[in-house]
């Protein structure tokens, strides 16, 4: 329902958002991310106005960067236009409506979750105490105490050997989805492989959520259920899990967070953790974050569960969001000694596939522009696309506009590199493979041709907030700016 980068969205202001309200009588709060107003979607009379609904709960969170609503009462969720539509058609009497074929395949992928859940089975109720203790050990969650996988409803898929997060609806405790992890051997490195029902991009669990008091005003956001787990368990404070870690923070999800008046992120060990941490606080407002930093004394949760680390000394030294203007060196020495420390991490996300090119530019990093210059016809799109979906694979969110090649195309010639198979000689693969394709952070800009410079540059600023995107690929400047610009600065 969330608006799709597709179509550019009309842009929408703070200022523009408030006068509409008031124009409308409809009272509102000003929160961190959202105004949180009275909601259309619940009771009362169609001819009434909220306003006249007094004393009515603040249930409705209007995002004061995208204008986009989500009822946490009655789940309904839009964008801008939708919500003027509704008020609209609320004078006029007529029940706000929902999207059919969304709510089909949510229902289908809750059915599913509902047989999964079903088959799996408490931890601590596995034929013996040894399979338990081999299974926790497994996934690294020996500390874990049984009682800490009870409150959070943590279960064991034996056929699957997974461990089973439930999301559980905040409005009336039913199941909507299941997040399956699994844990795959390489060598001596251990990768966890997760899966989602429904798909990741409409799975947007907040695990640990029916947990969560009224009352609760601080919270620890991590990145990872089992990190929520050692939380909960080592330091008794609120803490929820993000729904696909590091890699975004969808905006779907930040009312739920406006009750909070601080919240520290400890998103992860690595680098890109803490570069993720510094994108979602100016999200939550930065005036109430705070990060753990990465670090030898300051690994993720679990991994400090299982060290036996201080959480209590590694929550208070989180370091404030909001820097000031002028800073001295004092202030900065840690930074400095993180990068000293994790010079590897500091050089970027490697390439898998292009070794050469990791020698050459160390890496993708944030905020810098590459430019790939080549005759027509020498392979810059299909080099760059497979260099684009390289980073993507490792949860780099990529957003591609292609002005010389249809999207069609384009996704054709990825798919192609991503299954490393001719899928033209193979149909009966293709679903399989596209439905692993569809999981990747990946989104197009609809754009073709020569476009003004201004719409692509906002449909980007959108896309960013939306999805989080890292890495924006233009092919080509060329096509973009069309011809008449190249006699000028180009």
């Amino acid at each position: 329902v969330l608006p799709s980068p597709e179509e550019p969205v009309p842009s929408v202001s703070i200022t523009e958002i408030r006068q509409y309200l008031r124009a409308h009588s409809i009272p509102f709060h000003d929160g961190y991310s959202c105004l949180h107003t009275p909601s259309l979607f619940t009771g009362g009379h169609a001819d009434q106005t909220p306003a006249v609904a007094a004393g009515a709960p603040y249930t409705l969170f209007i995002d004061k960067t995208t204008g986009s609503f989500l009822c946490t009462a009655t789940l309904a969720e839009g964008t801008w236009q939708d919500f003027q539509a509704n008020v609209e058609l609320r004078h006029r009497g007529i029940p706000p409506a929902s999207s059919e074929e969304t709510e089909k395949d949510l229902r289908q992928a809750s059915e599913d979750a509902r047989c999964i859940w079903d088959r799996a089975l408490p931890l601590w109720q596995l034929l013996d105490e040894d399979e338990t203790n081999k299974t926790k050990a497994m996934f690294g969650i020996s500390q874990v105490s049984n009682a800490t996988l009870k409150r959070f409803g943590v279960r064991y898929l034996r056929t699957a050997r997974s461990l089973v997060f439930p999301w559980f609806s905040p409005r009336n405790a039913t199941l909507k989805g299941l997040k399956l992890v699994r844990v795959e051997k390489k060598g001596d490195t251990i990768a966890y492989v997760e899966e989602t029902l429904p798909r990741f991009d409409s799975y947007h669990n907040l695990f640990g959520l029916p947990l969560i008091g009224c009352r609760d005003t601080e919270l620890v956001l991590t990145g990872w259920e089992l990190d929520t787990l050692a939380l909960h368990q080592a330091a008794g404070v609120a803490s929820l899990a993000l729904p696909r870690g590091a890699t975004c923070l969808p905006p779907a999800l930040l009312p739920y967070l406006e009750q909070f008046k601080r919240i520290t992120l400890w998103l992860g060990e690595d680098l890109r953790s803490w570069e993720a941490a510094k994108l979602f606080a100016r999200k939550l407002s930065l005036k109430r974050c705070s990060l753990v930093r990465p670090g030898n004394l300051q690994p993720r949760p679990l991994e400090a569960l299982n060290q036996g680390l201080n959480f209590t000394k590694i929550l208070r030294a989180a370091l404030p969001a909001s820097h000031k203007s002028i800073i001295s060196f004092r202030q900065l020495r840690e930074e400095v000694f993180g990068e000293l420390a994790n010079t590897e991490q500091v050089a970027g996300v490697k390439w898998m596939r292009f070794p050469e090119l990791n020698k050459l530019l160390k890496g993708h990093r944030r905020g810098e522009l590459t430019i790939f210059t080549g005759p027509t016809g020498s392979g810059k799109t299909t080099f760059i696309s497979e260099y684009a979906l390289d980073l993507c694979m490792q949860g780099v969110c990529t957003l591609w506009g292609s002005f010389e090649i249809n999207n069609i195309r384009l996704a054709k010639i990825m798919l192609t590199q991503f299954a490393g198979r001719r899928l033209e000689d193979q149909l009966e693969l293709y679903d399989e493979w596209a439905d692993r394709f569809e999981d990747l952070p990946l989104y197009f800009m609809t754009f073709h041709g020569q476009q003004n410079i201004k719409t692509v540059i906002e449909t980007m600023q959108h896309a960013v907030y939306m999805y989080d995107i890292t890495h924006v690929i233009i092919d080509n400047l060329q096509f973009m700016m069309g011809h008449e610009h190249l006699s000028g600065d180009r």
